[in-house]
């Protein structure tokens, strides 16, 4: 019984922290924008954003005495995985620079889904037909709310968002194996250094890193930074709490956070078809959160 309660508040906590990290994803890119419009590019963003979650782990580690080192075996897979942080990072902003935004978006969160195969076919977690189906609604909900444009389709572009959908399943999923038994904060301290050292490096090699030449544009690159590293460290915390499957679910909250922050900051219309694939969104995560548990109880 109370084993029982405390792995009900050990779910809720980890289902916080996802839904945390999804705001602060949205926020993170909504920033991002000030930060463009003040002279800075998304490539530079992309690899200065990793630097602070770096900082901060590095500290908070030391600071409680724990290794920043891991095992021979989890630390090559981390590296690895940053490895591949970096490559679907700069693929979806590849498909943003050659697509419609909504399409590039829509394509990148069929992660969800990927994840939830890849765990089906290697046997890593039961799946039963609710959670897929809790998937399938989201992201249909999520293609509703988005109104994706198909004017201007490129092929190289739908390609790279979906090799950053699959970057970021396989991310999801493989770290989830690592943090089974690991602290998560030192396999994000590696994915993270990884992924900054070959962004930067290839933003020095493109010649193309370009900060921000207004007030404006600092702010939103400093913002961008800060909400990153605060979601990416929470999101793998959560991954580690309540697994790859439901974390991974509940980041389908960041475009919808996004979509209000849009009508709230920069005066967007939704149209009745948006704000109902929003409702569809919200009540796939409500559900999938709450079926999500029952395979749970039943064990034991």
């Amino acid at each position: 019984m109370d084993l029982s309660g405390r792995n009900k508040r050990h779910i809720i906590l980890g289902s916080a922290l996802a839904l945390l990290s999804a705001v602060a994803f949205a926020l993170s890119n909504t920033s991002a924008s000030l930060a463009f419009h003040g002279g800075s590019n998304p490539l530079t963003l992309a690899a200065v954003r990793f630097v602070l979650p770096i900082v901060v782990l590095t500290i908070w580690l030391k600071a409680q005495g724990r290794p920043l080192s891991l095992p021979k075996r989890d630390g090559w897979i981390a590296i690895i995985l940053g490895v591949v942080t970096a490559i679907y990072t700069g693929a979806l902003l590849n498909a943003i620079g050659l697509i419609p935004l909504s399409l590039a978006v829509l394509i990148f969160y069929l992660y969800p889904l990927i994840a939830t195969v890849i765990i089906g076919v290697f046997g890593w977690e039961r799946l039963g037909w609710k959670t897929i189906a809790a998937i399938i609604i989201a992201f249909a909900g999520l293609a509703l709310a988005l109104n994706p444009s198909a004017a201007g389709l490129n092929l190289k572009g739908v390609l790279l968002g979906f090799v950053a959908a699959i970057g970021l399943g396989i991310v999801v999923v493989m770290s989830s194996r690592v943090l089974r038994a690991s602290d998560s904060r030192p396999v994000t301290l590696y994915m993270a250094s990884v992924a900054a050292i070959l962004l930067i490096g290839f933003c020095a090699m493109q010649g193309d890193f370009t900060l921000p030449r207004t007030a404006m544009g600092w702010s939103g690159f400093i913002a961008a930074a800060f909400f990153y590293a605060f979601a990416m460290i929470t999101f793998f915390i959560a991954i580690s709490m309540i697994g790859p499957t439901r974390s991974s679910m509940l980041s389908y909250a960041e475009p919808v956070v996004a979509a209000g922050l849009g009508v709230i900051l920069i005066g967007e219309k939704l149209t009745s078809i948006q704000i109902f694939g929003i409702a569809v969104v919200i009540a796939a995560l409500i559900g999938s959160t709450l079926l999500k548990q029952e395979p749970r109880k039943s064990e034991g």
